[in-house]
C-alpha cells in the first residue's frame, strides 16, 4: 500500500519508522508526464514487493511545503519526480526522472530493504 504524506507529522513518521523497515518515497508531479512514467513503476514495485519497504508519496504541486521539507530534511535537491530510499533515517538512494524504473527502484530495495 501506498501511503500519501500530506503533513510534516506524517513525514517524521516515515524517517522514524525507517529503522525498523525502509521507506520508498515518491516525490510526483501531478502535471508532468515524466513523473507519470515514474509514479507507474513505483506503484507497480509497491504492488510487486509490497514487503520490502514502506511506501510514500508526496504530491509536489498539491502539496509543496512537504516537498519542500523533504529537500530540507534530507539535504537532496529538489527535483520532479524524484525517489529516495530512506533508511534509518538517512537517504541511502535516490534518482530523478527518467532514471526512476522498475529496475532501478528493484536494485535499491535488493541493496538496502
Amino acid at each position: 500500500m501506498v501511503h500519501r504524506i500530506r503533513t510534516l507529522e506524517e513525514l517524521d513518521t516515515v524517517f522514524a519508522a525507517s529503522g525498523e523497515r525502509p521507506t520508498l518515497l515518491l516525490k510526483h508531479s501531478t502535471r508532468c508526464p515524466i513523473s507519470a512514467a515514474a509514479h507507474d513503476a513505483f506503484q507497480a514495485v509497491a504492488r510487486t514487493h509490497p514487503d520490502r519497504a514502506r511506501y510514500a508519496v508526496v504530491y509536489v504541486v498539491e502539496d509543496r511545503p512537504i516537498s519542500n521539507a523533504v529537500a530540507e530534511r534530507t539535504q537532496v535537491k529538489h527535483e520532479s519526480p524524484q525517489a529516495l530510499l530512506v533508511k534509518d533515517s538517512a537517504v541511502r538512494w535516490h534518482a530523478s526522472h527518467w532514471d526512476i524504473t522498475v529496475d532501478a527502484l528493484e536494485r535499491a530495495l535488493a541493496q538496502f530493504a
